[in-house]
């Protein structure tokens, strides 16, 4: 149970509640194992009354309805307390698996990409959901049933063995037996248990890309592959989770064999002890009703095991990922606040852990505050890298980033992305409106000021095409916007912050050349201030930008303004000729 001590923080924080849970656990066993001694009495009083010959009928029947209603009125208070048992311990597993599911988001949030690079989808979701129910079950019903069950073997066996100890003895014999077989199976259990968890996680992860990429699917005709596999999958899902069902089902029939072992011992031995005169009818009534009272909780050890076990495997793979470390924490001691936005490269180098493909190799440039950046160069060039470095997704391998005239280590990353606006590659939109996407990037934006963005990203006019204007909905329930529509609402998303540095990856390259001539000027009119680096392809987009960055194999090859690379021969003006032929032949 190494991975659960990870939940003792929570134990500690619900202490107030679980000790109060403890309290009505107990209470409750107090009442309950009222009701057997008083049945016991009863028979005795009715076996006394019969020897005796007594024929005081009004005696014995004021002693009966006595018994009655202390049985009736304990069974009521026991009721209520085990109600209020529920209600304090399987109310803080909810606590616990709300705080569980907030920790492990947050922790999320905080990895670095190389993280998402590196796990699936459907594994992340599957270890915030089904792990954590698993865990839930361990804080709740499990702790809540051990508690119970340790309470009423403690009262339960302290009274028998007070009244006859050697037929308690004879009782008990079984027990030894019943934890050597729960030691054995919990292990197996265990191991198995981590198994399912991983088919969970893997059943998840193939289901959450499937649906992610159904147009794909179809547009391949790959429909029954898919099928077949998912059903592959699913199979061998199943295998393994008949294969933990096996090992369960042995619990409960061994509990009840051993259980009805042990009422054979007591009728047995009971009965002999009672025939000698050593204990009295009531008492074997009374034994013959303890031992049935144990059965559930006896029954219970299994489950309970069973679900430790399944709560111990699901900790340790949450404990994994919790486990973790960010590749890029804020180590500065007095982090400096960003009130300037000049951007610089020293010899920066970059390479990537994973694949180790050297992005940038010893890059210098340097641009002032408020002026605009063109990155151009063919793929893999490390015009991606270069934006993400800035934005301190990643850390150079070697070299400086300067920030406003100073390392970038020295901004806390808050400080630093609370400045700027990036408009990635692939934009992502979220499944609510499209004014909630673009509220995204200011939270209490008014419509208004939504709505003037959305001009300035040229996207406007499209939104109130729709039924529902800005309050359509996108996403898997909604309209789907073209590449296009999605690039400028993330336009509008990140100008709405009014950014004092714009990192826009290629943004544009889905939008017709109008368009884009549309975008920039009023990109250029409405951000005179903003420090601006747009990675592009097309030279029309490059053209307007105080000076134009050429990458090719992570090294800068040409910088400068458009007019003076127009007047040099190399990859700029070679790929100014060629667009310029390209948008010939296409006019013709």
């Amino acid at each position: 149970m190494r991975a659960l001590q990870y939940l003792n923080r929570y134990f500690i924080k619900y202490r107030l509640l679980l000790l109060l849970g403890l309290i009505f656990t107990v209470s409750s066993r107090v009442f309950a194992v009222i009701a057997p001694s008083l049945v016991g009495d009863s028979i005795t009083s009715i076996e006394q009354y019969l020897r005796a010959g007594d024929h005081d009928l009004d005696t014995i029947k004021k002693i009966l309805l006595t018994n009655i209603a202390m049985i009736v009125g304990a069974a009521l208070i026991s009721g209520a307390f085990t109600f209020s048992m529920r209600q304090t311990i399987i109310n803080v597993s909810r606590h616990v698996e709300f705080d569980l599911k907030n920790t492990i988001f947050d922790h999320y949030q905080k990895l670095s990409l190389r993280f998402y690079k590196q796990n699936r989808t459907g594994d992340l979701m599957s270890r915030i959901s089904e792990d954590v129910s698993k865990v839930r079950m361990y804080v709740g019903p499990a702790l809540m049933y051990s508690i119970n069950t340790i309470t009423l073997f403690v009262i339960v066996i302290s009274y028998m063995i007070s009244v006859a100890p050697v037929l308690t003895l004879y009782t008990l014999l079984p027990l030894p037996i019943l934890s050597i077989l729960i030691y054995k199976l919990s292990r197996a259990i265990h191991e198995r248990s981590t198994l399912v968890q991983q088919m969970l996680s893997k059943l998840s992860t193939f289901a959450q890309e499937s649906f992610s990429g159904i147009n794909v699917m179809k547009s391949y005709a790959i429909e029954p592959f898919r099928i077949a596999e998912m059903e592959r999958i699913s199979t061998e899902s199943k295998v393994k989770s008949m294969s933990l069902v096996q090992v369960q089902a042995w619990f409960f029939p061994m509990m009840i064999l051993l259980i009805g072992f042990s009422n054979i011992l007591v009728i047995f031995i009971g009965g002999n002890q009672y025939i000698n005169g050593q204990i009295q009818l009531g008492v074997l009534a009374e034994f013959i009703i303890y031992v049935n009272m144990l059965t559930w909780p006896v029954a219970t050890v299994g489950w309970v095991t069973s679900i430790v076990q399944q709560a111990e495997a699901s900790q340790k793979r949450i404990n994994e990922f919790l486990g973790q470390e960010p590749d890029i924490q804020d180590n500065a001691t007095n982090p400096k606040k960003l009130t300037h936005y000049d951007i610089a490269f020293k010899d920066v180098s970059f390479r990537y852990d994973d694949t180790q493909i050297e992005a940038l190799k010893n890059l210098s440039f340097s641009l002032a505050e408020g002026k605009t950046m063109a990155v151009m160069g063919p793929t893999g060039a490390g015009k991606t890298t270069l934006l993400e470095l800035i934005a301190k997704t990643y850390l150079p391998s070697s070299g400086k980033v300067i920030l406003g005239g100073n390392n970038l280590n020295e901004y806390a990353q808050e400080s630093i992305r609370k400045n700027i606006g990036v408009v990635p590659q692939q934009p992502f939109l979220f499944s609510e409106s499209i004014a909630d996407n673009i509220r995204f990037g200011k939270q209490h934006a008014l419509q208004e000021e939504i709505e003037q963005l959305a001009k300035q990203a040229a996207v406007h006019d499209n939104i109130i095409e729709f039924k529902e204007g800005y309050n359509t909905m996108l996403g898997e329930r909604g309209i789907t916007l073209s590449g296009g529509q999605k690039q400028r609402v993330s336009i509008a998303r990140a100008l709405i912050k009014h950014p004092k540095i714009l990192l826009l990856d290629d943004c544009l390259s889905a939008v017709d050349t109008e368009t884009e001539e549309a975008i920039l000027n009023e990109l250029k009119n409405n951000t005179k201030e903003t420090t601006t680096l747009i990675v592009c392809h097309r030279v029309s987009t490059a053209k307007n930008a105080d000076v134009i960055l050429i990458l090719k194999d992570g090294n800068a090859i040409q910088f400068e303004s458009h007019q003076v690379l127009m007047k040099e021969d190399g990859y700029y003006k070679d790929l100014y000729e060629q667009q310029r032929l390209e948008d010939t032949g296409t006019k013709a």
